[in-house]
């Protein structure tokens, strides 16, 4: 980097150091709500619920709905990044 694009870049310095925190934040998010485990989790805590009566089966489908499109974009990712 030269000495002048150093110092016009010196006012934006802030800005990309909160765009790359910014964007290991989403990176963490994603990694927890794509997380396999976790998914799985929320599927028996949705059995759970279901069972006490506390969701009625509409409720329980939809999120179910929703952990299963994660769980299948999840899967997705991962045969991505094992095959490059």
């Amino acid at each position: 980097m030269g000495l002048l694009t150093g110092i016009l870049g010196l006012p934006v310095a802030p800005l990309r150091g909160t765009i790359a925190v910014a964007n290991q934040v989403l990176e963490q998010a994603e990694k927890e709500y794509y997380d396999p485990a976790r998914i799985r989790a929320e599927l028996d805590e949705v059995a759970r619920l279901r069972d006490a009566g506390e969701l009625t089966d509409d409720e329980a489908i939809a999120w179910e709905d929703n952990l299963i499109e994660r769980l299948m974009i999840s899967n997705q990712r991962a045969r991505e990044e094992r095959h490059g």
